[in-house]
């Protein structure tokens, strides 16, 4: 596998040639980051015309990621909202001498901490609890997926990301998810997951891909398009 950067003007793609059959231009949130993946012996001349042939369509991915509504930055303080699961909740922080814990009812998330716990303190605390909720809904998903897509996740891990809502090791059979996706729907959390297990079979985005995706999971346009024009969060 090769690396390298087009220039064009003011916009970097960052290149990479691999052993692939079709050129892939992809733009990424939350900034708009622009990658382009070629065959092993294409020429970089050529790479460059392509990515020259998608400027518009570049632009234009672009220009949506950017006009996307972007989550503020948490405090972490009472009557903060914070999305679980798509839905929004009001922040209780309850000081107590003794070990934090992480609640949540219909309409509130209460989080305990001890008395002088900073934002950074809350913020740690808060995302133990959260990836806690991932791992309760990811085991079961992928369990519920291998059978029916053919294939065996060795591992998974949680990552927050900045590019990506999820990634793919098909050597290892391990795939990676976006921690930002406790505050999006479970719909959207099931979409990335048989996502990434597809790429197990077929590890970049082809038509053999896009085959196996709309046959195992025919919404997979319509969860794209919602998940990204959730709003995003600042770190990610």
């Amino acid at each position: 596998m090769v690396q390298t950067h087009i220039r064009l003007g003011e916009l970097d793609i960052a290149v990479t040639f691999k052993a692939v059959k079709n050129v892939h231009l992809s733009v990424h949130p939350p900034k708009g980051a622009v990658t382009l993946v070629a065959p092993i012996g294409t020429r970089l001349e050529v790479a460059r015309a392509y990515a020259v042939s998608k400027l518009r369509w570049i632009r234009q991915q672009q220009a949506q990621l950017q006009a996307q509504s972007r989550e503020t930055p948490r405090q972490f303080v009472a009557r903060e909202s914070h999305y679980v699961w798509g839905r929004r909740y009001l922040l209780s922080v309850l000081e107590r001498d003794a070990p934090p814990t992480v609640k949540m009812d219909h309409r509130r998330i209460t989080l305990s901490v001890r008395p002088g716990s900073d934002a950074a303190k809350r913020e740690a605390i808060y995302q133990r609890w959260q990836r806690g909720l991932l791992h309760q809904a990811i085991t079961p998903l992928i369990e519920y997926w291998e059978p029916r897509i053919g294939v065996k996740v060795n591992g998974y891990f949680l990552q927050r990301m900045k590019t990506k809502w999820g990634s793919c090791n098909h050597r290892q059979a391990h795939i990676r998810l976006n921690t930002e996706l406790a505050k999006k729907p479970r719909d959207l959390l099931e979409y990335v997951i048989v996502h990434e297990m597809i790429h197990l079979i077929e590890p970049t985005h082809s038509e053999r891909f896009i085959s196996l995706l709309t046959r195992h999971y025919p919404a997979w346009r319509d969860a794209r398009a919602e998940l990204n024009a959730l709003p995003l969060g600042q770190t990610v």
